[in-house]
């Protein structure tokens, strides 16, 4: 939308395992036809929730095995405390959805699969067009995911126009993500830089594409310096005449539950 109005604000784009080509959705498309869509806008279209909650079962559905029945024997029938598991407290912490922001969603990227279309989609009166996007991007998905497979990620490359990086980690959504470079853990592939656009197929990525051991922090880290300007000092307080603090970190939002 920015790009459409003229107005250039960032610098560089960074993707963490998300589609902007949704031919693909892997397991997660089994919810979405035309007839749960058109519930879901009777329902809530207008107004209304998506729950958090809602949304939890869903994802936890995609991975029953650890995620449902693992709590039902490991808890309910065994009596056992689950053990604590950051990454999981992390993704207990639900959100709820405006029900007319949800439902545009489900239509227009994995019902009918136009946000790749310019010009398709508009937002606040302005088309959308990706791939008018010139600015460099740095693609990342990670292999074993289950909600955004890594070859639909992929895809993303042949609808951006500017120079493009894409990395593949191992694991998961969310612990694929999330890998501090100070725990030296699992690992990562990158293919051979090259000025021309990366190859048209993830298979002919993968064919040419090296492993690395340890996080790809560091590889997203240098690639953002790559793109950044100059270093700058650190505002020695928060806040500034126009922006005042509203209260100490974390804020009551964060502590606040759906």
């Amino acid at each position: 939308m920015l790009q459409a109005r003229g107005e250039q604000f960032a610098h560089s784009m960074t993707l963490l395992t998300t589609m902007l080509d949704f031919s693909e959705t892997g397991v997660l498309g089994v919810y979405v036809d035309d007839a749960s869509v058109a519930l879901r806008e009777a329902t809530i279209g207008q107004g209304g929730l998506m729950t958090g909650r809602e949304l939890a079962s869903a994802f936890s559905s995609l991975r029953p095995n650890d995620l449902v029945w693992n709590y039902v024997v490991g808890n309910y029938l065994k009596g056992e405390t689950p053990p604590p598991f950051d990454l999981l407290y992390w993704n207990s912490d639900s959100t709820n959805l405006p029900g007319p922001m949800f439902t545009w969603y489900l239509r227009n990227t994995y019902l009918e699969n136009r946000m790749r279309e310019p010009g398709a989609v508009q937002v606040a009166g302005v088309p959308l067009d990706l791939q008018s996007l010139r600015l460099p991007a740095y693609v990342y998905a990670s292999r074993e995911d289950h909600i955004v497979p890594w070859n639909s990620a992929y895809a993303s490359t042949g609808i951006l126009r500017g120079p493009t990086r894409f990395v593949l980690g191992a694991s998961g959504h969310i612990a694929g993500v999330i890998n501090p470079a100070r725990r030296n853990r699992r690992s990562y592939w990158t293919a051979p830089a090259t000025r021309r656009k990366p190859p048209s197929t993830a298979q002919a990525w993968m064919d040419a594409a090296q492993e690395h051991p340890g996080s790809w922090w560091t590889d997203w880290a240098q690639w953002l310096a790559q793109q950044a300007g100059p270093e700058i000092a650190a505002p020695k307080k928060a806040g500034n005449a126009t922006y005042k603090v509203i209260e100490p970190a974390p804020g009551r939002y964060v502590r606040e539950r759906a």
